[in-house]
């Protein structure tokens, strides 16, 4: 949601505002995960350098893997190496330097997930001990009990600032001109405005050290293209400029939420062609499974053909299976419809009306919203608890929804992690919301839970959250910036 301009830019910029020079030094690896089979696990590692550098392999135990180019600017060339572990293994190396891994999913195994990395307005302006201070919090959790897997559940980068510098999005997208017969000017901007912001923000060190050593999974969201993406006017999504900021968003979220180009997505994405950019990852005993909600969205909308095929297409979960769905808008929630009617009768409310028709609880969506619950019962049937993770409200809440014979829907909010919250009396709105209660699905009332330890429904702290397997049982924890870790909350 949208967050007004902050009275004060703090001093200390992660890098300068104009275009991307040549990298002083590498930036990575950062770690990807593409897949998983019985034998090994395949990664890809990323790196962001000057265009004439000479990158060293990675090395790991069955030899060198040489870095290939994968995409071209101005000043600077990103490489990729993919390479394979075997399920035990505890480090590769590159450049000389070794680097400790945890990636066995056969067992125990941890998780993170965070989500929000960054503000609106003036972000490579923060000072970074205090932009990132929960990222240095997450890497000294790291070092003290490895993670095998990061998730990140959207506004992995917050582009809206991208627009700016060019004279046909200055004002986007409040204002969009009419479009000239060549774009390749404002999609070369585009393109080195979301190089410049990605390298800003993987540069950061304690990113840097975690993200070289975690392999991460990610899924997009709004900012990842630009505020309220899918639920702005059409005429402007739809417009040659709205499509032309789409489609460099979309070669970033690859590039550099991937590791991937156009058609060569790596082989958990549900669609090859990339229509859509949901994908789904098998591990033992685990399902994971990350729906795109920003690539087939519509005002009227939130996924399309590609994306619901997806997940129908789910099979049933495997005895002993657990599924994870990543939603990066909250699949339980407050009634928030009743809000969207007030802000539709207000005029001067109106101006937020995109921030709520982005939620699943939308009048525009309450039919998708019933049927991804009901695809939520079906999982539910193998005996198993659904957990689903989800960010983008910038505060931590819980909430639970019957699913069958005594399963449940988890639904863990964890946000964010470098994105300020909003004033406590909004956290405190929306648990006096919650008590009205929801339930879209007959006999399966929505309820708005408590993080343990915390006396409100929503905690307005930066935050991140961990999950723990151990044996069959799952168990959540929040770090919260003030509060600190809160108790484990069995899932």
């Amino acid at each position: 949601m949208r967050r007004p301009p902050p009275d004060e830019m703090q001093a200390g910029s992660a890098m300068e505002k104009d275009d991307m020079t040549a990298p002083a030094r590498p930036i990575g690896p950062i770690l990807y995960l593409d897949q998983i089979d019985d034998c090994a696990v395949h990664l890809a590692a990323l790196f962001i350098a000057a265009s004439d550098a000479q990158l060293p392999p990675i090395l790991t135990d069955g030899g060198e893997v040489p870095l290939q180019p994968l995409a071209e600017y101005r000043a600077a060339t990103v490489f990729r190496a993919r390479f394979t572990l075997p399920h035990d293994a505890t480090a590769y190396s590159w450049n000389g330097e070794s680097y400790p891994v945890s990636v066995d999913l056969t067992g125990d195994a941890r998780l993170a997930y965070v989500s929000c990395n960054g503000e609106e307005v003036g972000d490579l302006d923060r000072e970074g001990s205090e932009r990132n201070v929960m990222w240095a919090r997450l890497r000294r959790e790291h070092e003290r009990a490895p993670f095998a897997l990061l998730l990140h559940g959207g506004d992995q980068v917050y582009a809206d600032e991208v627009t700016r510098g060019h004279p046909l999005t200055e004002r986007w997208p409040d204002h969009i001109p009419d479009a000239p017969s060549d774009l390749s000017g404002l999609r070369e901007h585009l393109r080195e405005q979301f190089l410049h912001r990605y390298a800003a923000l993987y540069a950061s060190p304690d990113f840097a050290r975690i993200a070289a050593r975690v392999p991460s999974l990610m899924q997009w969201d709004d900012h990842d293209i630009c505020d309220g993406w899918g639920s702005l006017p059409d005429s402007a999504t739809g417009s040659p400029i709205g499509q032309a900021l789409f489609a460099s968003a979309r070669e970033a979220f690859l590039i550099f939420q991937a590791a991937a180009v156009e058609g060569d997505l790596p082989p958990r994405f549900a669609d090859p062609q990339g229509g859509h950019l949901g994908w789904t990852l098998r591990a033992p005993r685990l399902r994971l499974v990350a729906p795109d909600l920003r690539s087939e969205r519509t005002r009227k909308r939130i996924m399309g053909p590609g994306g619901w095929a997806m997940m129908t297409a789910q099979p049933p979960l495997a005895a002993g299976e657990r599924c994870i769905l990543l939603s990066s808008v909250p699949l339980l929630g407050p009634r928030l419809s009743l809000l969207e009617t007030l802000m539709m009768a207000v005029p001067r409310m109106q101006r937020y009306e995109d921030d709520l028709r982005d939620q699943w609880q939308s009048h525009s969506h309450r039919e998708e919203w019933k049927r991804i619950l009901n695809l939520m019962i079906e999982l539910g049937r193998s005996g198993q608890n659904v957990i689903a993770l989800s960010g983008e409200i910038h505060l931590a809440t819980r909430a639970t929804m019957p699913l069958e014979d005594g399963t449940t829907l988890h639904q863990l909010v964890a946000s964010g992690i470098a994105h300020r919250p909003p004033p406590r009396s909004w956290a405190r709105f929306l648990g006096a919301l919650s008590t009205l209660g929801e339930g879209p699905l007959p006999d399966r009332q929505i309820r708005i839970d408590r993080i343990p330890g915390q006396a409100g429904r929503y905690v307005a702290q930066r935050n991140y959250l961990t999950l723990d397997r151990r044996g069959n049982d799952w168990l959540a924890s929040w770090e919260l910036e003030e509060s600190g870790t809160s108790p484990a909350l069995t899932l």
